[in-house]
């Protein structure tokens, strides 16, 4: 089986995708000609010429407000925000467009667009090039939201959300473009920790949305994670010989509560561990769903290991990510309560 990158893995959905049905298009900013800031789309308009993917003018709300007039006219637009960071001026059209439009047109129209969007630190990337805005869109009713944590994951989730009727806000964690993460470093050994790839499978597959995953199974704590944040927990758990069973969410909306509900019923204890802010990030609603569902099987507080209550610090980054040193403090301390 092929081994490939996320970046590989990426392309290969949107180019597996786009053979299989011509309505699918992409486009975005120097996603055309260029293949993409990070080369995610290289190849593709050499490909399929230049009327399937494309470079878009600098206007994220122009971008999304078209895919949003094509999808409703019977095209499947994947397109390219080139960092999350970029997408604020797109929220309004996220929000009040293509989140609403099957539910206030009673159905008559659907929005099948997919908004791929960098997201998370570790690039040396700066305040407006490394932030992790999940939250901003789990809050939104009739969005989808998901993060990949592996090449495999992310090229099966890319293919399920490009054929999904709904929109897909698809968040690709840059640290883990050019391989797994290296979760055993609180500090980078390089920019881009590339590492053993992962086998992917050529030709269609795809992996359902609103389904987590287990990566580790534990008996003595349960953490939830996405994205880069699962190679953390695998290492604090590892650094710490805390018996701690790891769930990738994969997919923040659907939520794929019943895999978390069984897994801390069985432990009795849980730790939420994710990159963004703190305060209203998505790891408060994970801490309510599991106290709400899981209150009497509790053994100890839930926690929550997260990103500073600050803008992001280009000074201090790898300070500011949640490491496996901080993450392995609360698990002893979740363990001790």
């Amino acid at each position: 089986m092929p081994r490939r990158t996320m970046i590989e893995a990426i392309r290969d959905a949107m180019d597996v995708s786009m053979a299989r049905d011509e309505r699918v298009i992409v486009y975005g900013e120097d996603v055309g000609f260029f293949g993409g800031v990070f080369r995610c789309t290289q190849g593709l308009q050499a490909k399929y010429g230049k009327s399937r993917c494309f470079d878009a003018p600098i206007s994220e709300s122009g971008i999304v407000g078209s895919a949003i007039g094509m999808a409703a006219y019977g095209l499947k637009p994947c397109v390219e925000v080139q960092f999350a960071d970029y997408v604020y001026p797109a929220y309004d059209q996220i929000v009040s467009e293509a989140a609403r439009l099957r539910y206030r047109s009673n159905g008559d129209f659907t929005c099948p667009i997919v908004v791929r969007m960098p997201t998370g630190g570790g690039i040396f990337g700066g305040q407006t090039h490394s932030q992790s805005p999940e939250a901003l869109f789990t809050h939104v009713s009739g969005l989808k939201v998901v993060v990949p944590s592996n090449p495999h994951d992310a090229k099966g989730l890319l293919i399920a959300a490009i054929e999904d009727p709904d929109p897909v806000i698809f968040l690709e964690p840059k640290r883990l473009y050019n391989g797994p993460f290296d979760g055993h470093h609180d500090r980078p050994v390089t920019p881009w920790s590339k590492h053993e790839l992962a086998e992917v499978a050529d030709g269609h597959y795809t992996v359902p949305l609103g389904k987590a995953v287990i990566r580790r199974p534990g008996a003595d704590v349960t953490v939830l994670a996405y994205g880069t944040m699962v190679y953390v927990a695998e290492a604090a758990a590892e650094e710490t010989g805390i018996d701690a069973e790891i769930i990738d969410l994969r997919t923040l909306l659907p939520l794929d509560l019943e895999t978390i509900v069984a897994s801390v019923r069985k432990t009795g204890r849980c730790v939420v561990v994710h990159e963004a802010t703190l305060t209203s990030g998505f790891g408060a609603e994970l801490s309510a769903l599991v106290q709400e569902n899981c209150f009497y099987h509790l053994e100890a507080p839930v926690a929550r290991v997260a990103g500073w209550d600050t803008p992001y610090p280009h000074a201090q980054e790898w300070d500011y990510f949640p490491g496996p040193a901080r993450l392995g403090r609360a698990l002893v301390e979740t363990m001790e309560a």
